[in-house]
């Protein structure tokens, strides 16, 4: 397990979801880790919290506006992944600068701190995260709680090259055959590896964009799986045993996919 008050820069700090159906996301994610759901609040979007042991713990948000008007943004029903830093305008700036494409303006969250949202030069979405009131989680591989963060995209290289210049970070490279390339994002060593970065050329479905995936830590992963299915969600890749522990690959009722882990025994 691991407590932090605060997040270290470079490190993912938020996750959030944007589904199609607030209220059987509530639901899914409430009986699936014992999350609760807060209010959702109309300053935001309808922006709510869910929260693990009375601690905020991830967010989301429905469809924004009015279907049939120039101001309806379907959801899209995925997970993102918010990096933290201390100085959001030059994180942006760098990021710009290194081929990102920033969506929207920089934008003040209330005092719960300062969002920009971009798309990375390989076609990921991310975000950064400058925290005020808000640090983001501040617990992590508990069940319930993030556990790992992992970026699939076609052009690994460049990748690696954008994530580690834009946050500072160092990189290790695990695998490198064209059957397993694989690069972790490190920060300093009180922090250690914060993030994985995947070459899913030969295997992400055509037309599907890169992404971030968010691994939660639960207690049994095969017995999460069939709790998945049960309230309602679907198995994408069954559980396998890996070096880094039992991972699956599962989807909530509305199509959003993340991957379960339980940590191997040491």
């Amino acid at each position: 397990m691991t407590i932090r008050e605060t997040p270290p820069a470079g490190a993912p700090c938020w996750v959030d979801l944007w589904t199609s159906d607030v209220a059987e996301a509530r639901r899914f994610y409430g009986e699936l880790f014992g999350w609760t759901a807060e209010d959702p609040v109309a300053e935001f979007g309808g922006y709510f919290n869910f929260e693990r042991d009375g601690v905020r713990i991830a967010g989301a948000m429905g469809e924004m506006g009015d279907k049939g008007t120039d101001f309806f943004m379907e959801a899209t029903d995925t997970w993102s992944i918010y990096f933290a830093t201390p100085d959001i305008e030059t994180a942006v700036a760098a990021a710009v600068a290194a081929g990102a494409t920033l969506e929207g303006q920089v934008m003040p969250v209330g005092d719960f701190g300062v969002q920009a949202l971009l798309v990375d030069p390989t076609g990921a979405h991310l975000g950064f995260w400058q925290p005020g009131t808000h640090p983001g989680f501040t617990v992590l591989d508990e069940p319930g709680a993030p556990s790992w963060f992992e970026l699939h995209t076609r052009d690994h290289d460049a990748a690696v090259a954008f994530y580690s210049s834009v946050l500072d970070l160092s990189v290790d490279a695990v695998g490198a055959t064209d059957e397993f390339r694989y690069t972790t994002l490190n920060g300093p060593s009180a922090c250690g590896q914060v993030a994985g970065i995947m070459d899913a050329s030969a295997w992400l479905p055509d037309g599907a964009p890169p992404q971030w995936s968010i691994y939660w830590c639960v207690d049994g992963t095969d017995a999460a799986v069939e709790r998945v299915v049960e309230l309602g969600g679907s198995l994408v890749t069954p559980a396998e045993d890996t070096p880094y522990g039992r991972i699956a690959t599962v989807a909530d009722p509305m199509g959003a996919q993340f991957r379960l882990r339980t940590a191997p025994v040491a």
